[in-house]
């Protein structure tokens, strides 16, 4: 449906309007992109995302739908939680980005809950030079967690890990038991659900599983881009913590950016997640003045 708004019509994004998206990605500066090109068109078809559009006048009003002048999607959503993973306008539009939060945000907080979200989240990479975090904190977002963020230049490996554990692909029949180790290792906000894990393994290159004699006790996905080695999300079950679970899942990232000969490898880690930062910076990884942060906004309708 098409709501007035200064002539401008809101409606549901779709596969369809995968063209006038990326043109937007590609031609604006006035962008937030939490996804990789290849995630688009799942994100549009199976996840919150609506468009601001001009409308067309007179007899193309019918026939024509406008020409998209801003998107607002969601990249990931296990209830409760929901997180924001796209903005975008048009150049022309580029001062306007409070007007259009304030038409699409509202609906993408009913779309979101109407599948079980109470809490929306946004990521942001640079605490200090966010381009949208003033304007979503003017909009009642809150400052809920803050992140580390590291980066290595070299593929060393002080430390193979524990070498009893049988590292191997993730596969459609691991994902309840990947889960559970998920909900053992993170807080609420940061799970997956079963679906989530097999969105995972649709899209990113590199999702393994750590075996040992009582099943899966760890797993770890990865992806490369523009010669960026990115250390996506790396998970131990409480009761194998200190045995060399996550020291030979490292290892095995190790290998694999080595493999694509990537000039750096990045990863972000709570704050307050003192024994990731151990294992990080045992591997050489060294802190960079960049500060990751969380905002939340409770949905209320």
């Amino acid at each position: 449906m098409m709501l007035q708004h200064r002539g401008l019509g809101l409606r549901r994004l779709d596969g369809t309007d995968l063209p006038a998206v990326q043109r937007i990605l590609e031609t604006s500066e006035h962008t937030y992109c939490h996804f990789g090109t290849e995630e688009l068109p799942d994100l549009l078809d199976r996840l919150p995302a609506m468009g601001a559009f001009a409308e067309k006048s007179g007899s193309l009003r019918r026939a024509l739908r406008g020409s998209l002048q801003a998107f607002l999607l969601v990249n990931w959503l296990v209830a409760p939680s929901a997180w924001l993973g796209g903005f975008g306008l048009v150049e022309s539009e580029g001062k306007h980005s409070g007007v259009y939060l304030d038409l699409l945000l509202p609906s993408i907080e009913r779309l979101a809950a109407d599948r079980g979200a109470h809490t929306l989240y946004y990521s942001g990479n640079d605490l200090e030079m966010d381009w949208l975090r003033p304007s979503l904190e003017e909009r009642n977002f809150q400052v809920c967690s803050l992140l580390r963020s590291y980066d290595k230049e070299d593929f060393a490996i002080p430390d193979p890990g524990n070498q009893k554990v049988h590292i191997r692909p993730f596969t459609v029949q691991d994902a309840a038991a990947t889960v559970a180790v998920e909900d053992m290792a993170f807080t609420q906000l940061w799970r997956h659900d079963i679906v989530s894990f097999l969105q995972v393994r649709e899209t990113y290159p590199y999702f393994v599983v750590a075996i040992d004699a009582q099943g899966i006790v760890g797993y770890q996905y990865n992806t490369v881009d523009a010669g960026i080695g990115y250390l996506v999300r790396i998970a131990v079950h409480p009761r194998v913590e200190g045995q060399g679970v996550g020291t030979r899942l490292m290892a095995e990232a190790m290998r694999y950016f080595q493999k694509y000969q990537v000039w750096k490898i990045v990863l972000n880690t709570e704050e307050a997640n003192v024994r990731a930062q151990a294992l990080y910076e045992r591997f050489g990884f060294h802190q960079i003045h960049q500060h990751g942060f969380v905002l939340e906004r409770a949905i209320t309708l």
